[in-house]
């Protein structure tokens, strides 16, 4: 391993570098950085145990709460100092002990299911025929009213099976990395509506189901290949689901509604164990910090999210990304690099659900927006994006840049700049050096959906990195699939690397790193919002 190391760092000092007006890399420095990724890495042993050990880490489960002692031992353990944990109010904890399915009438035959997130568990084995009935609007609650006691409800349409158009697994290509290149003006949209709209009606149809006498609901899985899910929002107890639900593999769903096309009236059995906790109704981000030299610089920050959904042990989603984030803070303490700022590193909980330990960190640290105080999960989320003015907070002017990754454990092939046209020749400048690793596009693009949005979205330069898709969106995102086994350990190596060298430059470098302008109210002539992240119609 030794020898690999040294010959891919001379590689990278012999690479002659752009000439940009950019700080300068200090290869020396990056050589001392891959050495340390790679001779005495830890990334895949703080995978292994947050995913083999601890396993499911469901915000404010038990497994979170594992985490979150052991991660915040482990920053402890390398010397990071101001290790604390960050609360900020979320809802109930859940998890399940046990759950099983089988059909017994025409034949018998195990059905693969797994309990939707915080819906009650069955006490005990419930039987009972299965009813299509799909109830998408309040007109579907009439047509069903009375045809629904001791029946398990199959809530979804049974959508046939389709022939694969693309492989499971895949790496980008230069044609794909050049079409990153592409940049399209922002779009905005106010698409908050209809998916609050869609929460408000589950609840209505959970309570009409309860009032009807159903036993429990099947929902089809939106992958085949025997994948589940799992993923439910109600985690507040005021919204508490009362009627256990069950996601089922979409081969074994379209066998019962096949079943019941005929006429066979088959009945099945489903059984989960659950718990609820409802002692502490905190969740909690984890933050380490390895303090700069100068006390007046500010801090750069990077973060991955930490918790998972239940179905899987949440690797690739982000056990992968957490690690890495945690490997760069131990390489940078472990070489003791100095730096003028200081680096701030954070776990963040409750993303699966909205965002929402990033975007309390932001509130609490960074900017605030008017948002209504009784919102939480997806409606906060939609809510926030949306409130206007934006109020700058203590740390705006001192936070320099935001680092993010959640894409899985595929290689780092670029970084998005979130149309951040100033941050470009830079970003290039600080990738050459690891172009012989396969780090090479500085992108226009915007991209959303996880933790650097709401730092982007109140005027920080936030960043999320370019990654090898791999199996992460075919097999593994939020499914029972995703365990330790589909890892990719040199790709996770070489990501804990880059982002030690990205936080080291950014922590050093003369001046913060180039801000687009503040965000204001859009004026646009179709009335519509920002969504960050984003564009129109995606």
């Amino acid at each position: 391993m030794r020898a690999i190391t040294y010959a891919v760092a001379t590689a990278m000092l012999l690479t002659p570098p752009v000439s940009v007006h950019a700080q300068q890399v200090d290869r020396s420095q990056v050589a001392r950085i891959v050495d340390e990724g790679t001779r005495d890495s830890e990334v895949m042993r703080i995978a292994q145990y947050l995913t083999d050990v601890i396993g499911p880490r469901l915000t404010n489960s038990p497994g979170m709460r594992h985490a979150e002692d052991w991660t915040a031992a482990k920053f402890r353990e390398w010397g990071l100092t101001n290790v604390h944990k960050e609360g900020f109010e979320f809802g109930r904890g859940w998890w399940a002990d046990s759950w099983s399915g089988r059909m017994v009438t025409p034949r018998y035959d195990q059905l693969n299911v797994v309990p939707i997130t915080w819906t009650p568990g069955t006490d005990g084995v419930v039987r009972g025929q299965v009813i299509l009935a799909q109830i998408d609007s309040d007109a579907d609650l009439a047509r069903w009213k009375g045809k629904l006691a001791g029946k398990i409800v199959l809530l979804s349409e049974a959508k046939p099976a389709e022939d694969p158009t693309s492989v499971p697994l895949r790496r980008w290509t230069d044609e794909d990395l050049a079409g990153f290149n592409d940049y399209s003006l922002p779009t905005y949209q106010d698409r908050g509506g209809n998916r609050s709209a869609r929460m408000t009606f589950g609840e209505r149809r959970d309570a009409f189901l309860k009032e009807e006498g159903a036993l429990a609901t099947v929902t089809m899985s939106g992958r085949d290949g025997d994948i589940v899910h799992g993923s439910g929002y109600s985690f507040r107890l005021e919204n508490a689901p009362q009627v256990p639900g069950f996601e089922m593999s979409a081969e074994d769903y379209r066998r019962l509604a096949r079943l019941l096309s005929m006429g066979a009236a088959p009945e099945i059995e489903l059984e989960s164990t659950v718990h609820f906790d409802d002692s502490n109704t905190q969740a909690y981000n984890i933050i380490a910090d390895i303090p700069g030299t100068d006390r007046n610089a500010g801090y750069v920050m990077a973060g991955a999210h930490l918790d998972s959904w239940a179905a899987g042990d949440g690797a690739a989603d982000n056990a992968a990304g957490s690690a890495m984030v945690m490997e760069a803070a131990r390489i940078i303490r472990a070489l003791g690099i100095p730096t003028k700022r200081t680096i701030r590193f954070a776990l963040w909980s409750g993303e699966e659900q909205g965002l929402l330990g990033s975007m309390a960190y932001v509130e609490q640290h960074v900017a605030s927006r008017p948002v209504d105080p009784s919102a939480s999960g997806i409606a906060r989320y939609m809510g926030w994006t949306r409130a206007w003015p934006i109020t700058p907070g203590a740390d705006h002017g001192k936070l320099a840049a935001y680092f993010n990754i959640d894409n899985g454990s595929g290689k780092i092939r670029g970084i998005y700049t979130q149309g951040n046209a100033g941050v470009v020749p830079i970003f290039q400048q600080w990738l050459e050096p690891f172009a012989p690793m396969g780090a090479t596009t500085v992108s226009m693009r915007s991209t959303g959906g996880t933790d650097h949005v709401f730092f982007d979205a109140v005027g920080i330069p936030a960043f999320q990195f370019i990654q090898d898709p791999l199996d992460y969106g075919s097999r593994l995102h939020h499914t029972n699939l995703d365990t330790f086994d589909h890892l990719q350990a040199a790709d996770m190596r070489q990501g804990a690397i880059i982002l030690a060298a990205f936080l080291i430059q950014a922590a050093n470098a003369d001046k913060p790193l180039p801000r687009v302008p503040f965000p204001t109210e859009p004026k646009s002539s179709d009335g519509f919002y920002a969504f960050p992240g984003e564009a129109a119609g995606e």
